[in-house]
């Protein structure tokens, strides 16, 4: 490819992007009338225990540490009277089966955007003063594989979730076909994030490069979002003209250097505008990117060069933000999968009836995300505090107000 097809990486003005609307205090509910939005599968004949009841207890339990089904229950019965009243119990409270009977035929995907647009009501909103220059939403998108559920025909199930990287709230979470993969999911995951946000314009789509697809790139663009994925050998084409542009003509746009460990890493970011028609063969991408990662490891140095394309034009995407949101993207992995994995033991789980798994991943996803909005570092300790007081959780989760505990 002909270095005429391209540009420094040359911005002056980064072009300003304006905060999304605060949440009114109209929009602002307490878990259990939110909860009371989620249709009940059962046959209105002979309901003895009200959904939002066993909802409520399911919610407030994962995030008191509850790792699965029978946990929930037990949390249930350690809960004094008072406790129960106040999750909407009236008398008797259900025994374990049938909590698990009703979770496991709930909508996981309709319970999962209930449950997301809940806690984006709690979220503190972006402070307009800790925004260096401008704020963007940025969605990382990835999926997960529960190795202890498995379907009917053996199969593991895959779940693809979006994560938004700023609140760490999972906006949704799609069940990949068992015959398929996580391509076909992509458009149905960005409806569910849509019905959430309301909008979708603005938002950056981080993925792996499994996702970097044509169809993707018109999807979102036609949504008015934009998308930054990494190019790998699936994309021969794409690929090899990334990697043949003149990169040792374009200047470095950002490097940071990082310790910890027992480690070094420098990250250096070069970007340049990809002049269209004729540019690169991936629709609406507007800048080419190459990160070199230097790693010095007891000595022994390596280095790892990635490509990455983003439909963000070099006004709205300085060299800076580039390092910042495709290190967000590890978020998703770091600050999520990996919690599900070590703090509530999601692979040891052995759910495979109906929709359990995707119920109960839904609910650590909820958890997670509430502790994090109500400011935990540490999700395992924040479990472990909300258990101790469960009457303090139980405040929090039902008032109108997005408190702490």
């Amino acid at each position: 490819m002909a270095s005429s097809l391209i540009a420094a990486l040359t911005v002056t003005t980064p072009s300003a992007d304006a905060l999304p609307a605060p949440i009114t205090e109209s929009e602002r509910g307490g878990l259990l009338a939110v909860l009371a939005k989620v249709p009940d599968p059962r046959d209105p004949r002979g309901i003895r225990y009200p959904l939002t009841a066993v909802l409520a207890v399911a919610v407030c339990a994962v995030m008191a540490g509850a790792s699965s089904f029978a946990a929930i229950s037990d949390w249930l019965q350690d809960l004094d009277g008072h406790g129960r009243v106040r999750l909407g119990f009236t008398d008797a409270v259900p025994a374990g089966t049938t909590v698990w009977r009703l979770l496991i035929r709930l909508d996981a995907q309709l319970l999962a955007g209930v449950l997301a647009g809940w806690l984006r009501t709690r979220a503190c909103p972006p402070d307009p003063a800790a925004v260096t220059r401008r704020y963007r939403r940025v969605i990382a998108v990835d999926g997960k594989t529960l190795r202890g559920a498995r379907h009917d025909d053996g199969r593991q199930i895959h779940l693809l979730s979006a994560l938004d990287t700023g609140t760490g709230i999972v906006l949704a979470q799609v069940t990949v076909d068992a015959k398929s993969n996580e391509i076909p999911a992509f458009a149905p995951l960005l409806d569910a994030v849509e019905q959430v946000l309301g909008s979708l314009t603005g938002a950056l789509f981080i993925a792996d490069a499994l996702h970097t697809q044509t169809g993707h790139a018109d999807e979102v663009a036609r949504r008015g979002a934009h998308l930054l994925v990494q190019v790998k050998a699936n994309q021969p084409t794409l690929f090899k003209q990334l990697k043949r542009l003149p990169w040792a003509q374009i200047p470095v746009g950002d490097r940071t250097r990082d310790r910890g460990h027992g480690r070094r890493e420098t990250r250096t970011v070069k970007a340049v505008t990809v002049h269209l028609p004729g540019g690169i063969a991936f629709p609406h991408a507007a800048q080419a990117i190459r990160i070199t990662r230097t790693r010095v490891v007891a000595g022994r140095t390596s280095r790892e060069t990635a490509y990455l394309t983003i439909s963000l034009p070099a006004g709205h995407a300085t060299a800076r933000d580039l390092q910042t949101w495709i290190r967000r993207h590890w978020h998703i992995e770091n600050r999520l999968h990996h919690v599900r994995d070590t703090t509530f033991r999601e692979d040891q789980h052995q759910a495979r009836t109906g929709n359990g798994p995707a119920v109960i991943a839904t609910l650590r996803n909820t958890a997670i995300g509430w502790h994090r909005a109500t400011g935990a570092a540490n999700i395992a300790r924040a479990t472990r505090y909300a258990n101790r007081r469960s009457h303090d959780l139980i405040t929090a989760v039902t008032s109108c107000y997005p408190t702490t505990q």
